[in-house]
């Protein structure tokens, strides 16, 4: 019955694949985001401690630079919406959805500089590393304004909660965050 449902719609199962890669995408990346904007703050214990906060982050980071390469090639193996491969690196260069397509290229470019500046952090020394790494906090919302803008299920009920959810949860570990920095700097005062 499902695959009857499929096939008098015209989907193919690169479209429904690259629907579900975007959507566990998005909930990786703010993973990612909020283990990055609480990891400084030490709030590990006996239980996370400090080292495996970053190491869930490193690989919670390549996990989601996977699960976007797949979201990409199912995209392009999609018969539905005309996406040629450049378009994942080189932003605007789709015909579909052009621009919001184009912010989906942009934020995964960062993310691929985060990671390979990331892996050569030890030669490029801290200073440069956390420069580039603050790409994150641009990606991230040039990501989800991508899913949001291009994502076909966006009006349904669970990819609304889904979606917020995670928008509500990066701003409180954003906020977190900026009263931790806040409450540093009146004590250094």
């Amino acid at each position: 019955m499902i695959f009857a449902a499929v096939a008098s719609t015209g989907a193919t199962w690169a479209w429904y694949f690259s629907r579900a890669t975007g959507m566990v995408a998005l909930v990786l990346l703010s993973a990612v985001v909020v283990l990055g904007l609480l990891g400084p703050l030490r709030v590990s214990s006996d239980l996370w401690p400090r080292f495996a906060i970053r190491t869930v982050h490193r690989d919670l980071s390549l996990l989601a630079l996977a699960v976007i390469a797949i979201h990409v090639i199912a995209l392009v193996a999609d018969s539905v919406v005309s996406v040629p491969l450049s378009a994942a690196v080189l932003p605007w260069g789709s015909s579909y959805s052009p621009f919001w397509t184009g912010l989906g290229a942009l934020a995964f470019d960062l993310m691929i500089a985060l990671v390979l500046t990331s892996l050569l952090r030890n030669r490029l020394g801290f200073r440069v590393w956390r420069f580039i790494h603050w790409g994150a906090y641009l990606s991230w919302p040039l990501a989800v304004a991508h899913g949001i803008a291009t994502g076909t299920d966006t009006s349904a009920a669970w990819d609304f909660a889904v979606t917020a959810l995670c928008i509500a949860i990066v701003a409180i570990a954003v906020a977190l965050r900026v009263q931790s920095g806040s409450a540093a700097r009146t004590l250094e005062a």
